[in-house]
């Protein structure tokens, strides 16, 4: 009998979309859009979410083997941590609709990440690894998960907390940063994995956003280092989209909306706290791009959803 079979990589929609919804909402503040369209799409976000933990926890009552092998892969393993680091993300777009229900699923997303960042990296450090399985991949449960655990705690005025899993997830980063760029220098990603380079573009603004999370004050010069290296990352991407565009598109592509959505969130959060210059200027621009980038792959998701394409299926 078939049963739909649904990745943990199918998370990575919710941080894109609701990404995208801190985006909009942060515009609103700023007076450049209404207020209803990030509400819009970060409870877009938040029903995605809902959809794909449901489908996510029907496989481990009904196909557990399958999903413990995928655990088990050395290359798409850490995959499964954006589950509970998804669950965080819907909590904050949650939070001004229903603060008790989002606080549960904020507590619930900071336990699981923070559990799995230490049994990954635990695996690493016991080596025995695969050069060939060294991709962007690697980041997303102690770079991503703390990161984005720093602006949950924030959003739940938790500073303090949020600070020490910001300091786990630079130093995490930059760590890991030099491992990941020696694999891709040396060794070409094979196509099917391209698109884990989104996650190798996301780190530097979602630093930069989660620093203005949990910091107060005009912003810095290492809020603003943090946004230059991701413009930078930004630049590279746009330079290998031929090389990209080599693998075909698939709900892959999702893995570049976390760092697509968070690049033109930085700038207008350095903008809402009083930052002239450059990424002021940039920010519009970019928010405008991310709108065009995310939108596009949405409707092509949206397609594959239409067509019955788009939840891969097991045959038992």
């Amino acid at each position: 009998m078939p049963r739909t079979r649904v990745p943990a990589t199918f998370f990575g929609m919710v941080l894109g979309l609701c990404g995208l919804g801190n985006g909009w909402r942060t515009a609103a503040r700023l007076d450049l859009s209404p207020a209803w369209a990030g509400e819009m799409l970060s409870l877009l976000g938040v029903a995605v979410w809902a959809a794909w933990l449901a489908l996510y926890a029907a496989r481990w009552l009904n196909d557990r083997d399958a999903v413990l092998f995928e655990l088990r892969d050395p290359t798409s393993a850490f995959f499964a941590s954006l589950a509970p680091v998804a669950t965080m993300i819907a909590s904050v777009g949650l939070a001004p609709h229903w603060p008790g229900a989002a606080w549960v699923m904020a507590l619930a997303g900071l336990t699981g990440t923070t559990l799995f960042a230490v049994w990954g990296v635990g695996g690493l450090w016991m080596g025995d690894r695969a050069f060939e399985a060294t991709t962007p991949i690697l980041y997303t449960p102690t770079v991503g998960g703390g990161f984005v655990a720093a602006i949950t705690c924030a959003t739940f005025e938790m500073k303090e907390l949020g600070l020490l899993f910001f300091g786990a997830g630079l130093l995490s980063w930059l760590t890991l940063e030099s491992v990941v760029i020696h694999r891709l220098i040396l060794q070409t990603l094979p196509v099917p994995l391209r698109a884990s380079l989104g996650l190798h573009l996301a780190p530097p603004a979602v630093a930069c956003v989660a620093y203005l999370a949990v910091t107060d004050g005009p912003p810095d010069r290492l809020a603003q280092i943090l946004f230059g290296y991701a413009l930078l990352h930004a630049l590279v991407m746009v330079r290998l989209v031929p090389w990209l565009r080599k693998q075909s598109f698939s709900p892959a592509a999702w893995a570049y909306t976390f760092g697509v959505s968070a690049l033109p969130l930085a700038a207008l959060r350095l903008t809402e706290r009083g930052l002239d210059g450059p990424s002021a200027s940039l920010a519009v621009p970019l928010f405008a791009a991310a709108n065009l980038i995310i939108g596009w792959i949405a409707a092509r998701t949206f397609v594959l959803l239409l067509r019955g394409k788009l939840l891969p299926v097991r045959n038992h």
